[in-house]
């Protein structure tokens, strides 16, 4: 039976095209499933922003493999952007683990294979939803479902002993959120196109109002629900994915990108917002967090509207990375100019959760 690509899966544009010879002579001589040697098809996934990814079907003499390429993007690029190669190292340190993750197989650091390094690992079938209201499901019970294991998977891995699965070096402990928002506010300086007051009065009040309480466990740092797949019939994450932003860090701050959906809507992505919980079937933000702190045996979340307006801070300076790259043309989606008007409004949304004056 021949392969078939997921229907999410399309021809490159220009910029991201591969060399699918020289790919294919690297996964045979670095893929065990593809050491007969064979022919190539890429295919790039919509969506993802950062890091170009393909859907790589492997046609060879030992039968046809379905694989996933994460690549760093073509161009100039900031200092410490598009790890693939601390993606590769976290998914293999947390195979066989309570935390669903892909089976990462091999990675590739010389750039002449494909012009820049990659990882590849094996496809992973299911669905993966853009909209938090999960349109196609079953009902409120599936979706109710698909949110419970949602926050169980997070709960997985901030319950990782990070240093038994060789990850005591992945990050510093101790003081994420500060070093966060200077890492960030750096980002967005570098990246900066115009003047966007209510990012300067959100990056002024996260730098002097750092929570208190400090702890460090394993994140994921991009924890969303487009971002973990779900088996195509069962509400069960099969897999979380896109790993670029992973660390040593405060737990709370994935739980509370998360919570992204329950305040706003990104290009392309559906909202929480104005949502009936009851009829969906699915949690209040109130709901979800609780749900959350139940599993990982904590109280009440202190300086919980820091850690929003903080996801959102990143989240505007990330947006304002993709927008730039659109300008220069790298961006990986056709989208992405889009994001230049969210990065705005992703800065007044921040301030009025922190309650700081926009500018």
């Amino acid at each position: 039976m021949p392969l078939v690509p997921p229907k999410s899966a399309r021809p490159p544009r220009e910029a991201h095209r591969l060399d699918e010879p020289s790919l294919a002579r690297w996964l045979a001589a670095n893929v065990d499933a593809c050491r007969g040697g064979g022919v190539v098809t890429a295919l790039q996934f919509q969506g993802g922003q950062s890091n170009p990814t393909y859907w790589i079907g492997f046609s060879g003499p030992d039968g046809d493999v379905e694989l996933v390429l994460r690549k760093k993007p073509p161009g100039e690029l900031l200092p410490s952007a598009h790890a693939v190669e601390r993606e590769y190292r976290v998914m293999r340190a947390l195979a066989g683990s309570d935390v669903p993750v892909p089976d990462a197989l091999a990675l590739c650091e010389d750039p002449a294979v494909i012009g820049t390094p990659f990882f590849v690992m094996r496809h992973v079938p299911g669905r993966i939803f853009w909209d938090p209201q999960l349109p196609g499901t079953s009902g409120p019970d599936e979706r109710r479902a698909i949110y419970d294991d949602l926050v169980r998977a997070l709960a997985a891995l901030h319950r990782v002993d990070y240093a038994a699965v060789g990850l005591g070096d992945y990050g510093k402990v101790g003081g994420f959120v500060p070093r966060q928002v200077q890492r960030w506010s750096r980002q967005y300086e570098a990246s900066r196109t115009g003047d966007v007051p209510a990012m300067e009065a959100l990056m002024a009040f996260l730098g002097k109002s750092a929570p208190k309480h400090d702890e460090t466990t394993l994140v994921h740092g991009d924890y969303r629900i487009d971002n973990v797949i779900i088996a195509a019939n069962e509400p069960r994450a099969l897999a979380l994915i896109d790993w670029e932003l992973s660390t040593l860090g405060h737990p709370v701050s994935d739980l509370a990108y998360l919570c992204m959906g329950y305040h706003l809507a990104l290009p392309g992505r559906g909202s929480l917002v104005g949502a009936d919980f009851g009829a969906l079937g699915i949690p209040d933000e109130k709901g979800l967090v609780e749900m959350y702190c139940k599993l990982t045996g904590r109280g009440e979340i202190e300086d919980w509207p820091y850690f929003m307006a903080f996801g959102i801070f990143r989240l505007a300076a990330i947006a304002q990375g993709v927008y730039k790259r659109s300008l220069q043309g790298n961006a990986s989606s056709e989208s992405a100019g889009a994001f230049g008007a969210a990065v705005f409004a992703l800065a007044d949304l921040g301030c009025n959760i922190a309650g700081v004056r926009a500018g």
